[in-house]
């Protein structure tokens, strides 16, 4: 296989963070995926896609436990 981005052979399995945004919430799934070493580039299967969709509806229906594990600031008015 060869990376569709930069044309690199060099493709692995690795564990990678996915965001799965809630409304101004973010939730982060530690997910193994296919990742180019050159370009970064990630590979999502069907099955790891199903597993990532099945996560986002167990939060949304609250049936998945999340830690709060820190904070996201914004700058609420003009400098």
């Amino acid at each position: 296989m060869k990376c569709v981005i930069c044309n690199s052979p060099d493709i692995k399995k690795k564990m990678v963070e996915e965001e799965i945004r809630i409304g101004k919430d973010v939730a982060f799934v530690s997910i193994e995926v296919l990742v180019c070493n050159n370009c970064g580039e990630r590979y999502y299967d069907r099955r790891t896609m199903k597993e990532l969709e099945e996560i986002e509806r167990n939060i949304k229906r609250k049936n998945i436990k999340l830690e709060q594990v820190g904070r996201i600031l914004k700058p609420t008015g003009t400098m």
